[in-house]
């Protein structure tokens, strides 16, 4: 069971001066949710190194278990430190593939010509695909094998647009991940705000929010296993 994990490398909230990137909780829930199942895990990023984390998903109130066990597990952080690049990394050497959230990916990743032709050929390869929160935007611009938007017709969620007006971006923001989903023909659907919501269309698994992160990825570990 190998996975392919892909992080933004973007930093910065558009022209507000304020600096933004994954979101690390969806990173560390996913992470570990992965390592206690067994899988070996790749990181990867458009940039390879470091990727930013969101100063505001480090901050104290937005700490969980799994982000501080993050922070105390050094072999992780090592990990997180040295991603590949994503131009590297080829669809066939995985089982599946998981991009956390954060805002950064609206900026890099749904407009990211590596991403694009990694989870078209998962796609056509019938791998497991798994994104979370804002992560869901990187469908912006894949297409399926006919030539239409993947999640055409497919069942999905991410973040809503009442989430992204809760925290003040919708202004902000390149795009809604709700209104684009809409845009690209996929049936969206969502539970509360800030409520986990995972939905599960066949190898293709989305999760609205952070709350999510640990349950999409366990679905995608069952996915993995059945």
């Amino acid at each position: 069971m190998k996975i392919l994990m892909v992080l933004t490398s973007h930093d910065k909230m558009g022209d507000t001066g304020h600096k933004t990137g994954f979101w690390l909780e969806e990173f560390a829930a996913p992470y570990y949710a992965f390592l206690d199942a067994g899988a070996e895990l790749i990181l990867a990023s458009p940039a390879g190194g470091q990727p930013p984390v969101d100063p505001n998903s480090d901050a104290e109130d937005a700490q969980t278990d799994a982000t501080k066990r993050f922070k105390q597990d050094t072999r992780a952080r090592q990990a997180l430190a040295n991603t590949v690049k994503l131009g590297s990394v080829k669809a066939d050497d995985f089982d599946a593939v998981f991009y956390p959230g954060g805002h950064g990916p609206l900026w890099d990743l749904a407009n990211d010509d590596d991403s694009i032709r990694l989870l078209e050929t998962f796609e056509r390869q019938e791998k497991i695909i798994g994104a979370v929160c804002h992560a869901p935007g990187i469908f912006k611009n894949v297409k399926d094998q006919n030539g239409q938007p993947l999640v055409k017709g497919r069942t999905v969620t991410g973040f809503t647009n009442s989430e992204e007006e809760g925290v003040q971006l919708t202004q902000i923001v390149p795009f809604l991940v709700e209104d684009m989903l809409k845009q690209n023909g996929a049936n969206y659907t969502r539970g509360d705000d800030w409520a986990s919501h995972v939905v599960v269309d066949g190898r293709l698994i989305t999760g609205q929010n952070p709350a999510s992160s640990d349950e999409a990825a366990k679905k995608v570990i069952q996915a993995l296993q059945a």
